[in-house]
């Protein structure tokens, strides 16, 4: 009786009474395959844009390797056909060969391994109809790393941030939280922190103005400006300097004397005569250097 060959190693199996005095040759062949099968790592070297990862029966060959790390110099996406199509196989394949790699045995699904990445497939050896399959694609692990360090965000969680059209009602509270990127490092940032910056930035509130002159705000912020007329009357103009329309500027007349503070703009000589009765006024900025005026009186 004939040697035979398991179907999807090529380990030769002996005929009975076959190989009388030489059989332990044919025996450590088989060793050695099966070792490269359980833990052999193979460096696939790749070039053109086609291969073909053979098992040849009772011979140590690249398709019995466990693991295959693509090499070479491929000049452009390589297909690397799996032969005997009716042979079932197991790789963890790395690629980095520099091109994309696809896997196909048959007329079936194949499985692309970008460069750079690593993925686990299988063939399973149905004939001219054969398929491979990524077992990777649709990764489910409990507890997933990167760099060391634990994810335990949710899928649900994880898709948020990828983004989507829906959104929540909820009523944001001092102790929630917001993602934020605090100068290339993504933080949960406090919304009371938030909070803090935006009031700060909001406006500024420059000292007291206490003589006449011209109020020309330097950045785009509304202004509380604080105007002093203990020692005489004053009038102030208010220059649109960076203001952009729709911001305003406060003006507080802070004393309590008779002197009057009057309030105009570059291009109008026309003001706004703030006496004793006035508290403060609002001045809002309409553009092309105009402002729109609201008074409160005391009571």
């Amino acid at each position: 009786m004939s040697s035979s060959y398991t179907l999807n190693n090529g380990i030769e199996k002996i005929g009975s009474g076959e190989q009388s005095g030489t059989w332990g040759n044919t025996t450590n062949t088989n060793f050695d395959i099966i070792d490269r099968a359980i833990n052999g790592v193979g460096a696939i070297t790749l070039s053109g844009t086609t291969h073909t990862l053979t098992t040849t029966d009772g011979t140590l060959s690249d398709g019995m390797f466990s693991v295959l790390v693509l090499g070479g110099s491929p000049s452009g996406t390589n297909t690397i056909t799996i032969d005997p199509n009716n042979a079932d196989k197991v790789y963890i394949v790395q690629n980095g060969s520099g091109q994309d790699a696809i896997f196909t045995q048959g007329s079936g699904a194949n499985v692309t391994v970008p460069n750079g990445s690593k993925k686990i497939i299988y063939a399973d050896g149905a004939g001219s109809g054969a398929a491979v399959v990524d077992i990777t694609n649709t990764l489910d692990i409990a507890s997933l790393r990167l760099g060391g360090t634990a994810i335990s965000s949710t899928g649900a969680e994880i898709n948020i941030i990828r983004g989507g059209v829906s959104a929540t009602s909820t009523t944001v509270a001092d102790a929630d939280r917001v993602v934020f990127n605090d100068d290339g490092t993504m933080k949960q940032v406090a919304v009371t922190d938030m909070s803090t910056y935006y009031n700060a930035n909001a406006f500024d509130a420059p000292s007291a103005i206490t003589s006449t002159g011209t109020l020309t705000p330097s950045s785009a912020k509304s202004i509380y400006q604080r105007v002093d007329c203990t020692s005489g009357n004053i009038t102030l103009t208010l220059a649109e300097g960076s203001l952009a329309v729709g911001q305003y500027i406060v003006v507080d007349k802070i004393d309590t004397g008779s002197n009057t503070l009057t309030l105009a703009y570059p291009t109008n000589s026309q003001g706004l005569s703030l006496g004793n009765a006035v508290e403060f006024a609002s001045a809002f900025y309409q553009g092309s250097s105009k402002f729109s005026f609201v008074e409160t009186v005391k009571s």
